[in-house]
């Protein structure tokens, strides 16, 4: 009972800042910022002037640890294979190429710029899943600072921006379709709030379309996480060398560090994906998750120092661009081939 004293006010001041958030997404034009990203703002934006008292460090910790796992395995109940299966094979293709650019190329672009192995992957992540969602979905599962996740963010935030804007320009210049326009602001378009931006510009059938596109690639995330789930386990298996002697203890140590809430996760997708979750029950989860995940990133935020940012200088935000404009000419590339466009 103490513990849930101690961790509620920390907890309460997250979803209060939620809440702002969602409000002030809501006086956006269509939606052009995310909650979840102004509610990181928020956070390091108090962060800068106000570092967090003690009475709130316990619930931020909860909530930027134990909520973010709980909203991401709520995430599952909204997403459905049948929706791979009704988008089609074309979106599948041009998605296998853009995440082989993504991770192959932020492999690349990482290694050659320096990053940490962990911004270098949630930026790649971001840029080629869905943002926000995907970087909050693997960031427990490589232990990720906060400070990695803000930077990852920020980098995925600020080329959506940009997105939002060219994409319908050059949509229209290279005279697609509906369907192929919606598909390439689909597959390229990183956050969802961004896509639904960049495809209703264009029309309401390319935004009709670019919305079924980016919940196909949603479901990327479970075998990118259960991946990096494992690389993240040999990791520390090899950084933890005095198990090699002890196999029982190394079993231990392997079992407690092992990311539990990704079957969470599983379990309710492949649930709503044989039809037993009510749509009425699939959509307030949906709400729920997306809105538990605004309150962890704002708990993020408040644990993130923009002083912390710099120190990272200007590498992650050259990854972000090149990994974007990367993505972009793929799958552009792809649809032309496929013969799309």
């Amino acid at each position: 009972m103490t513990q849930a004293f101690a961790i509620l006010p920390g907890f309460i001041f997250a979803l209060i800042i939620a809440g702002v958030s969602k409000y002030l997404e809501s006086l956006m034009p269509i939606h052009l910022v995310g909650a979840s990203v102004i509610a990181l703002f928020i956070g390091m934006f108090i962060n800068h002037f106000y570092q967090p008292s003690p009475i709130l460090k316990d619930g931020l910790k909860f909530t930027s640890k134990k909520i973010l796992k709980f909203a991401i395995i709520l995430l599952g109940a909204s997403l459905s294979i049948g929706t791979v299966l009704h988008i089609g094979k074309m979106s599948l293709v041009i998605m296998i190429f853009t995440l082989i650019t993504c991770f192959g190329g932020g492999y690349v672009v990482g290694n050659l710029l320096g990053l940490n192995w962990k911004i270098s992957n949630l930026i790649s992540a971001g840029t080629g899943i869905c943002g926000g969602s995907a970087i909050a979905a693997i960031a427990p599962v490589i232990d990720a600072e906060d400070s990695d996740i803000a930077y990852s963010m920020s980098a995925t935030f600020i080329f959506d921006m940009v997105m939002i804007v060219l994409f319908p320009i050059f949509g229209k210049w290279l005279n697609m379709t509906d369907i192929a326009y919606g598909l390439w602001a689909g597959t390229a378009v990183n956050d969802t709030s961004s896509v639904v931006a960049a495809g209703y510009a264009f029309s309401e059938a390319a935004g009709d379309f670019a919305t079924m596109v980016k919940l196909t690639r949603t479901l990327s995330i479970i075998p990118v996480v259960i991946i990096f789930a494992i690389i993240n386990v040999r990791l520390k298996q090899k950084q933890n060398k005095v198990f090699e002697a002890n196999k029982a203890e190394a079993r231990a140590y392997i079992l407690s560090i092992f990311p539990w809430f990704i079957f969470g996760f599983i379990f309710l997708a492949l649930v709503n994906s044989f039809g037993f979750i009510p749509y009425g029950v699939s959509e307030f989860l949906k709400e729920l998750s997306k809105f538990l995940m605004i309150a962890a990133l704002a708990a993020i935020g408040l644990n993130t120092s923009f002083r912390q940012m710099r120190k990272s200088g200007s590498a992650p935000m050259v990854h972000g661009f090149i990994i974007s404009l990367l993505v972009v000419v793929v799958a552009i590339i792809v649809e032309y081939a496929m013969g799309i466009v």
